[in-house]
């Protein structure tokens, strides 16, 4: 008995089922149609362009109204504060309630310069640029610690503070203690009397501008100061 091919044994091969020809392209065709059709690589960036248009007004809208990070550069507020300190502040806190004596405060320029005229598009185009944070404000920010309110009267005896003939005591001051005597003085009304925990090394009201701040107007605070962020160990609450 001869041996049988097995391909032969297994009888004809069945046809190929091929799809219809006009389901078939030709490879260059393909290539072609791909590089006539833009919606590949438009369709994708038309995609994105209503997500980064929602990213960016979300954070414009948390940067105006809920929350801003500030960069620590000096060192009028420590030890609470150190130079380079990335914090984080609550602007709604100082819209839905009172600043309280204690608060540690951001607050822009109270005496700020001339503004530069920018025109209608390149002030809209600047306060987009700040609302992301890639433009500087036109004014500057401080941070200081809030210590008198409108109406009260402020004293520092030899380094010891008063208000209202009360004496406050200030766990937070740094350890260098400045022992000059300042005041008394009456905030005035609308104002806030603000004090640096360093000090030593802080132009803050005890002293009027250009070498300090004067009184701050309370429409000029941003916002409460509430956590550290970094560096990482240092991240916590400010008290």
């Amino acid at each position: 008995m001869t041996e049988r091919d097995p391909a032969e044994a297994a009888g004809p091969a069945p046809s190929e089922t091929l799809p219809p020809e006009s389901h078939l392209v030709p490879t260059e065709q393909r290539r072609a149609g791909r590089r006539r059709d833009p919606h590949g690589v438009l369709g994708a960036i038309w995609e994105l362009v209503p997500l980064l248009a929602t990213a960016l007004v979300l954070a414009i809208l948390i940067k105006s109204f809920l929350f801003q990070a500030f960069f620590i550069p000096s060192i009028s507020m420590e030890p609470t504060l150190e130079p380079g300190d990335r914090i984080l502040v609550c602007r709604i806190c100082a819209t839905i309630s009172d600043v309280s004596p204690g608060d540690v405060v951001v607050f822009s320029d109270p005496h700020p310069g001339p503004h530069e005229d920018r025109g209608i598009i390149g002030g809209s185009l600047h306060w987009l640029g700040e609302g992301i944070g890639v433009a500087r404000p036109e004014d500057d920010d401080f941070i200081k610690r809030v210590i008198a309110l409108p109406g009260s009267t402020w004293e520092i005896r030899s380094g010891r503070l008063y208000v209202d003939g009360h004496r406050i005591p200030e766990p937070y001051l740094s350890p260098e203690l400045d022992t000059r005597s300042f005041g008394p003085s009456t905030v005035p009304g609308g104002m806030l009397f603000v004090l640096g925990d360093n000090r030593l090394h802080s132009g803050d009201s005890r002293f009027p501008p250009p070498g300090g701040l004067g009184y701050v107007p309370e429409d000029k605070v941003i916002g409460k100061a509430f956590v550290i962020a970094w560096p990482i160990d240092r991240i916590g609450g400010i008290g």
